[in-house]
């Protein structure tokens, strides 16, 4: 494996479940030590006794509240040598949302990931390696209806990402975007009807989005896609972009005929 896991000091924030938790499992079974993060006290300290872990329960996309996660991070673990940008949020809506509801999926989505890059940049590039790993989803290369908040900022968190590896791969800094389609977690839950006529049939379980991680731990591959079809339709987006924003209205208008019913 490219990057053991045994030994490695690791951050996750929104480990309090879904993703986030299956792969505090998964690091903690091959030894890492790790501190996981999330709103929800409860659930974040639940998960932590479980796996052995550190709980910390706080904001993990304010300015402070980064910072603060990253400090008592480095205290406990002693440096970190994996950040786990994962907690997300999916407001439903579009231009009509309220500012408030799109400045938070900034907050969380993107800004979290650029927040926690500063803070951890200067000691990654000082020692010469460091991971961060981004939990996008598909709709970062895709889109998601019934949510442009989510869908822009999921762009933007990829972007964000590849910016980083582009800019400081050459010195040892590796980054990872993991990009799933539906993941039986609430968030998926929480879509509804759109969601389930989209994304329900292929969904997966966290602890399956938590093997493709490991196994792109073993040759540092950039894009980590647990549904591999979405390959293709990337390619489809970026080579046929009118064919495949035909098929994306088509699914619309079998999402609003679902609605109506």
């Amino acid at each position: 494996m490219s990057f053991p896991l045994r030994g490695a000091g690791v951050v996750i924030t929104g480990g309090g479940g879904g993703i986030g938790a299956a792969l505090a499992r998964r690091f903690a079974a091959e030894g890492a030590r790790i501190v996981l993060a999330d709103l929800d006290a409860p659930a974040v300290q639940a998960v932590a006794a479980e796996v052995g872990a550190v709980a910390v329960t706080g904001d993990a996309a304010s300015v402070d509240g980064v910072a603060a996660l990253v400090s008592r991070a480095s205290d406990e673990l002693g440096g970190i040598d994996l950040y786990c940008a994962n907690a997300g949020v999916a407001p439903h809506g579009g231009p009509e949302a309220p500012e408030e509801v799109w400045a938070r999926a900034w907050d969380v989505n993107v800004m979290a990931h650029v927040r926690a890059a500063n803070e951890l940049l200067p000691g990654w590039l000082a020692r010469g390696r460091g991971r961060f790993l981004a939990t996008v989803s598909a709709a970062g290369l895709l889109t998601s209806l019934g949510s442009a908040p989510y869908s822009v900022t999921k762009h933007g968190a990829l972007a964000f990402a590849e910016w980083l590896s582009a800019t400081y791969r050459h010195r040892g800094i590796t980054v990872q975007a993991i990009c799933p389609q539906g993941v039986k977690t609430d968030m998926l839950a929480a879509t509804g009807t759109a969601g389930q006529l989209i994304m329900g049939a292929s969904a997966i379980e966290p602890s399956q989005v938590a093997d493709s991680v490991m196994a792109a731990f073993a040759d540092d591959r950039f894009l980590i896609l647990p549904h591999p079809e979405v390959a293709a339709y990337y390619a489809t987006r970026a080579t046929e972009t009118d064919r495949w924003l035909g098929g994306m209205n088509k699914l619309q208008r079998k999402v609003e005929a679902a609605q109506e019913r």
